[in-house]
């Protein structure tokens, strides 16, 4: 089961599990459209569609019932609107992934990837802070039950998603409106759709309980990765208007804190990091220290490796999305 399903993430994921073994593929969502869409797009009879919230426990309950295994992609990720309508961020992202966890666990589904975000570090913005707590649920969880493993993920920006930037860029450049960008130096992760789902399926398959798993990923800042769009849609003088940085924006995003880096393990092309599975033993908290956290650095997007403008057409071209632009056809973002 995905939930969620409908966004780029479900699609994505889907595709690569739809001429696989598996008997049946659930998608639950509240957007009926979407799922019209979607059940029209695949035409797949191992395709099954669940119209519900992840905040109503009895539609979770309902669905989740005879899985095996539940990819949790549901959530509220726009920073604005959660920055004005936070208790619905709370709603979705935390309470929603309790409804969600607590129905897998009492129905005995073997294995749970919750997905996060890079804004859940050092949290400064309402959709980052839910999500930091929803992580919080999913660790929790996991100390709970033996029969479910439950583990996350956290990557950044997925390139060309629907409601990112680059999207919004392509479309001022083909309509011959100035890119609007917040701050030059401002930087980013970059990631592609497939990376996002190499991820959450390493977390499937290396996962144990509370373990929440990182991609290492190059970053750019965002005046290249505007330049690098405006020269490959042929348009290389296009205006760039710098507009300020919006409420609940960072400078840098961060995918691992200088705590978590110190007890991190590095699987190469990726972090793994351990569940903290102290109890409420106070002594630990307050009279013993680490030594090593004082050592270690966060991991961020402005000390990973930084795509120069080659770099960051190079790996715009690999996106369909792109692709799709640079032949002078329509394209809507990734799915």
């Amino acid at each position: 089961m995905i939930t969620g399903g409908t966004g780029s993430f479900g699609n994505a994921v889907l595709r690569r599990f739809l001429e696989s073994d598996l008997r049946e593929i659930r998608i639950l969502s509240r957007d009926e459209k979407k799922q019209d869409d979607m059940r029209k797009r695949y035409n797949h009879s191992k395709l099954k569609f669940h119209i519900g919230d992840v905040r109503d426990y009895q539609s979770v309950l309902n669905a989740v019932r005879g899985a095996d295994f539940i990819f949790h992609a549901a959530a509220l990720k726009q920073v604005p609107s959660c920055e004005f309508y936070p208790l619905e961020a709370v709603k979705t992202n935390v309470l929603g992934t309790e409804n969600m966890l607590e129905a897998a666990i009492n129905c005995g589904v073997k294995r749970v990837v919750c997905l996060s975000t890079d804004k859940a570090v050092y949290p400064i913005n309402a959709m980052g802070i839910s999500k930091a707590m929803m992580e919080k649920v999913v660790v929790a969880k996991s100390r709970v039950t033996e029969s479910t493993v439950i583990c996350a993920t956290r990557y950044g920006n997925v390139m060309a998603s629907r409601g990112s930037v680059i999207p919004l860029f392509t479309n001022q450049i083909r309509a011959g409106q100035p890119i609007t960008i917040t701050d030059p130096e401002m930087t980013r992760f970059m990631m592609t759709l497939d990376d996002a789902v190499d991820l959450v399926l390493y977390a499937f398959e290396h996962g144990n309980p509370g373990d929440i798993f990182v991609q290492k990923a190059p970053a750019a800042t965002i005046a290249t990765l505007a330049r690098a769009l405006t020269e490959l849609l042929g348009a290389p003088g296009h205006p760039i208007n710098t507009i300020g940085t919006r409420h609940g924006e960072k400078l840098f995003e961060v995918l691992l804190s200088r705590e978590e880096m110190a007890a991190a393990e590095d699987l190469q092309d990726y972090y793994r990091i351990p569940p903290d599975l102290r109890d409420l033993n106070y002594g630990k908290f307050f009279e013993q220290g680490e030594t090593r956290i004082s050592e270690a650095s966060d991991y961020n997007s402005h000390n990973t490796t930084r795509l120069d403008l080659q770099g960051m057409q190079a790996l715009l071209k690999k996106l369909r999305f792109i692709q799709a632009l640079m032949r002078g056809d329509y394209a809507e973002p990734e799915e």
